[in-house]
């Protein structure tokens, strides 16, 4: 089936899907069932089964699934057998968060550089990445092969910068300014991430619950 009719919402839940088969083979697990795995994703087998039959199936009647080859497999789907060079815009507090979580790079997503446009941060590394110029950007990016930018840069900076990236040939834009990007290129792909969305949703349950109990 063509990549391009799958929808969204499954392709969000591979990564869970990812993670919990990861879970799995650090816990020595080496096959599982539908329902036993429903059970540990909160999906219903059935939904798990359509999930996967849309990139081939993968189970075996009687057997269930193969951790590994599942986990391996999914991987694969979502791009983690190769790298993808990754730099960032902006070396703030965020910046420095990403550089240093080391799992990105585990699952082929390095930090290759960083830029700013405080000269005091220039030359300077963090977790042994080194921060460059703004003014460097166009230089380093036509000398590198560059996959991923990351944007942690004011908002306001955001969408100029963003149509500079692509036009220096970036292709994936992860966005985590408080503005949603949009280009008019569809060859560009943009994850914007809101983490006060997050926080905002946490604090809905929470009003909903002590409205619940008074």
């Amino acid at each position: 089936m063509m990549e391009t009719k799958i929808s969204k919402a499954v392709i969000r839940r591979l990564p869970r899907y990812y993670r919990y088969l990861g879970d799995l083979l650090n816990n020595k697990v080496e096959r599982i069932s539908s329902n036993e795995l429903s059970d540990k994703m909160k999906l219903t087998a059935s939904q798990i089964r359509q999930d996967l039959n849309n990139f081939g199936g993968f189970g075996q009647q009687g057997y269930g699934y193969n951790v590994r080859y599942l986990h391996d497999e999914i991987g694969k789907i979502l791009g983690l057998n190769e790298t993808h060079n990754m730099i960032i815009i902006g070396a703030g507090n965020l910046a420095s968060a990403i550089v240093r979580y080391d799992k990105f790079e585990q699952l082929g997503f390095p930090t290759i550089g960083m830029f700013d446009v405080n000269k005091d941060l220039f030359g300077t590394t963090i977790n042994g990445i080194k921060v460059y110029s703004i003014d460097e950007l166009d230089d380093f990016v036509k000398n590198n092969q560059i996959d991923i930018a990351a944007l942690t840069l004011p908002k306001e900076n955001a969408i100029e910068v963003a149509n500079r990236l692509v036009s220096l040939g970036v292709k994936s834009i992860w966005n985590f300014t408080h503005i949603d990007l949009e280009l008019n290129d569809d060859d560009v792909v943009i994850e914007n991430v809101h983490l006060s969305d997050s926080l905002m949703r946490l604090s809905y349950e929470i009003a909903s619950r002590e409205k619940m109990t008074d």
